[in-house]
């Protein structure tokens, strides 16, 4: 087993994803085949994925800075991409600058798009406490700076925290295994609870229980950082202590691959439902798979392309809503052909 387990670890490391997670709200599922709109809580500003002109204010040719915590990470590139292509069309010009998770490298980054003179910064915290400095910077200069995917702490300090709907993404999750398993189940939650956005989706995904959520046993729950690695071996030790559970609820897809192949090393795969957030091109091949129950889908496009239309209006003079979700929405096996599995939505 030892050996099967190593092997299947080998395997799916080799996919190597590691996801977006962040806060919460609550918002409605698009259509398959569509590309989700952005949504916003009530009583916010109405957002949509399609971007307004840059020369709303008679003015063109932007200079932006896109600051990201890492581009080792499908999810993030794709940000930084569609942010790219956003620009291409618009005749603005983008500066991609990559810490690769090194915090101080990442202040210094700030600090040199300031230098040069950006109208505006996308900004992806390495850690949203430690980024208070060069957010201070960028005040003082008059730069305006909204937050992607992961909220900053001095919300004063940026523009909006722009993220994905992530209690409606764990209610979604909640509400189809209440579906699944009607009479209720013995189940196992591996989060992530140092991430706010992974505390939505926990918070989230009980709602979602709703009335049924008394017949839901949960006989472990622990703290897998959202990560393949350390998610793999969680699940393993869970199902050797509680060989009848009867679901999971992952915290995000990396956590999801993980328990994967703890339950494949363990001959458990076919009789245990995994439920996850994410919608990664890999989990929606599992999914086509069988292996997969559920994906809730965030969308790095359409927080690029709401983070980007933002921005426009602050810089039109406008006034923004500070929370922005954008919204996440249900991938499973009746409608991943819709979405596809090359990339992310």
């Amino acid at each position: 087993m030892k050996k099967a387990f190593a092997l299947v670890l080998t395997a799916i490391i080799a996919i190597g994803i590691f996801s977006g997670c962040n806060s919460g709200g609550g918002a409605s599922q698009p259509e398959p085949g569509s590309t989700p709109e952005a949504t916003v809580p009530s009583g916010s500003q109405e957002t949509t994925d399609t971007v307004p002109s840059p020369n709303a204010s008679g003015t063109g040719g932007r200079t932006f800075a896109y600051c990201t915590s890492t581009l080792n990470n499908p999810f993030m590139k794709t940000i930084g991409d569609t942010f790219q292509q956003i620009c291409d069309e618009n005749g603005d010009t983008l500066i991609v600058m990559d810490p690769q998770y090194d915090q101080s490298k990442q202040l210094s980054q700030i600090e040199d798009a300031i230098t040069q003179g950006v109208d505006a910064i996308f900004l992806i915290p390495v850690d949203s406490d430690g980024v208070k400095s060069a957010l201070d910077i960028a005040k003082a200069k008059g730069v305006p700076v909204l937050a992607i995917d992961n909220p900053v702490t001095d919300i004063d300090l940026v523009k909006a925290n722009v993220s994905s709907d992530n209690y409606n993404a764990g209610l979604l999750c909640g509400q189809t295994m209440a579906t699944d398993f009607p009479d209720g189940a013995k189940i196992a939650i591996i989060d992530s609870p140092t991430m706010q956005a992974c505390v939505d989706r926990v918070n989230g995904f009980f709602d979602g229980l709703g009335d049924k959520k008394d017949k839901f046993i949960v006989c472990a729950q622990q703290d897998g950082t959202a990560s393949l690695e350390k998610s793999m071996p969680i699940a393993e030790n869970m199902i050797q202590a509680n060989p009848d559970i009867e679901a999971f609820f992952c915290i995000n897809d990396p956590t999801s691959l993980g328990t994967i192949a703890a339950l494949k090393a363990n001959n458990k795969l076919g009789n245990i439902k995994i439920y996850s957030v994410d919608g990664s091109p890999d989990a929606k091949a599992v999914l086509k798979s069988g292996e997969l129950a559920l994906t809730v889908a965030q969308s790095p496009v359409n927080l690029a392309k709401t983070t980007y239309a933002e921005t426009l209006r602050v810089l039109d003079g406008e006034e923004i809503d500070m929370d922005i979700k954008v919204a996440t929405f249900k991938i499973d096996a009746n409608n991943v052909d819709e979405y596809g599995v090359d990339g992310w939505q």
